[in-house]
């Protein structure tokens, strides 16, 4: 059986995004063309390669199957069909993560490559998203709170995000040495998301005990919540590479420094065959070395 390079190029797109429509768009394809192609390819194997359903379409096994056998051969052909000794950088690496790490950590870390020549095309977003969009083609690195555990994507672990309980000194005098839960009754607290999952959490590895309350202020960026509790609104939980400068400028506090403070790791994911092209090495080894400095 003989079947064009086309063919499957266009089946692991719509195989990696779940939507004809979206495969289309990564191809620059009209839709029907994908379509049609689908349906050759369907022909010449023998059997459907997907089920469609109202949201998309979801791979049957065979189709599971011949992506797993076509997709690093054809990921790797892809890289040698483009690369260019001569470049340093031939190809535009696309990087995700969440914003607050991003702005903070990662381009700081990779700012030299720019400088160098690389392309870069950054997009901040929530883990599944995250992930999904590596494994689709839309990413190439992604940086995930969650270690990823799909098929097809590679993770290692990046940064271990340590996390501090701090207020402005204003609600920090007011407060006992150590602080306890009781005393932290009739401070304010602001958190990232209505259900508070760093508080919680670092309510129940420190204190031993649930945080039953809801945050007083909720705001979708931790950057923001640093601004919050910097203007005195109370009292929050964040990651230390976020506020180590007002910490050692005294602008927040920490309000106790737990033996074992809570850690979360963070994972870089990748495609195996996206992670061996040279210009996402260099991002990866830049965030590898200048993540871990910072």
């Amino acid at each position: 059986m003989k079947v064009s390079l086309d063919l499957l190029r266009s089946f692991l797109a719509v195989h990696r995004s779940g939507s004809i429509t979206a495969a289309a768009e990564l191809l620059g394809l009209a839709q029907p063309t994908v379509t049609a192609q689908l349906r050759a390819l369907e022909t010449a194997v023998g059997r459907p390669l997907f089920d469609r359903v109202p949201r998309g379409v979801l791979p049957t096994p065979a189709g599971d199957e011949l992506a797993r056998r076509v997709a690093e051969p054809l990921d790797r052909l892809d890289a040698v069909l483009v690369d260019d000794a001569a470049t340093p950088y031939p190809r535009t690496v696309f990087l995700g993560g969440p914003a607050e790490f991003l702005a903070a950590l990662a381009l700081p870390a990779v700012a030299g490559l720019v400088a160098a020549g690389l392309e870069l095309r950054v997009a901040a977003g929530l883990p599944d998203q995250l992930l999904d969009d590596v494994a689709a083609g839309r990413l190439d690195l992604a940086v995930s709170s969650v270690r990823p555990r799909r098929r097809g994507l590679t993770a290692e672990p990046l940064y271990d995000e340590e996390f501090v309980l701090v207020a402005a000194p204003a609600w920090a005098d007011r407060l006992p040495d150590p602080v306890t839960p009781q005393a932290l009754r009739d401070v304010p607290l602001v958190a990232y998301a209505e259900e508070a999952p760093i508080l919680r959490r670092w309510w129940r590895t420190v204190f031993d005990t649930r945080l039953t309350r809801t945050p007083n202020l909720v705001v979708a960026d931790l950057r923001a919540v640093r601004a919050a509790v910097l203007a005195g609104a109370g009292a929050s939980v964040l990651p230390t590479y976020l506020c180590r400068g007002e910490l050692a400028s005294g602008a927040l506090r920490p309000l106790l420094s737990p033996a074992v403070p809570p850690l979360n790791t963070l994972f870089l994911a990748a495609r195996p065959a996206a992670a061996g092209r040279r210009e996402v090495q260099a991002v990866r080894e830049a965030l590898l070395v200048g993540v871990a400095g910072g």
